[in-house]
């Protein structure tokens, strides 16, 4: 490997190592409920969105509670040296998709059906520094 392309890797793995992030995929709440929720806490402080989310009365904020401490023991997994309280960490970024659709048939007046349509979403969240958001 050539020498640029060196530091380019070790840059990259460094900034790599500054940030963590958790999946959630295939929960089986709607995107749009979801995102109500994950609106509360993007760019907030690990810290104030563990608070805003364990007292939100939605069931989506349970999931994305459990999903925000996935992501924190990823990046104490990452850093294990740093300390969590000094990191300074936000919620960078918080992606809600929507995921697969389960179809099902409801009775319908006059013989007909109506297609009941049984959504899931994906959501990704990402941790980094307070620093390296403002860039």
């Amino acid at each position: 490997m050539g020498v640029r392309k060196k530091q380019m890797a070790e840059r990259i793995k460094a900034e790599k190592k500054k940030v963590a992030f958790a999946k959630l995929n295939n929960c089986p709440t709607s995107p749009r409920k979801m995102r109500l929720v994950a609106d509360l806490i993007r760019g907030a402080k690990v810290e104030n969105a563990l608070a805003i989310l364990r007292f939100n009365p939605k069931e989506a904020s349970r999931k994305l509670e459990k999903l925000l401490l996935s992501a924190l023991a990823n990046w104490q997994a990452k850093n294990e040296d740093a300390n969590v309280e000094d990191a300074d960490l936000v919620v960078a970024e918080i992606r809600v998709d929507s995921g697969a659709m389960l179809k099902r048939l409801r009775p319908a007046p006059q013989g007909r059906a109506h297609r009941i349509r049984k959504r899931s979403n994906h959501v990704t969240l990402v941790l980094g520094s307070k620093n390296i958001t403002e860039n």
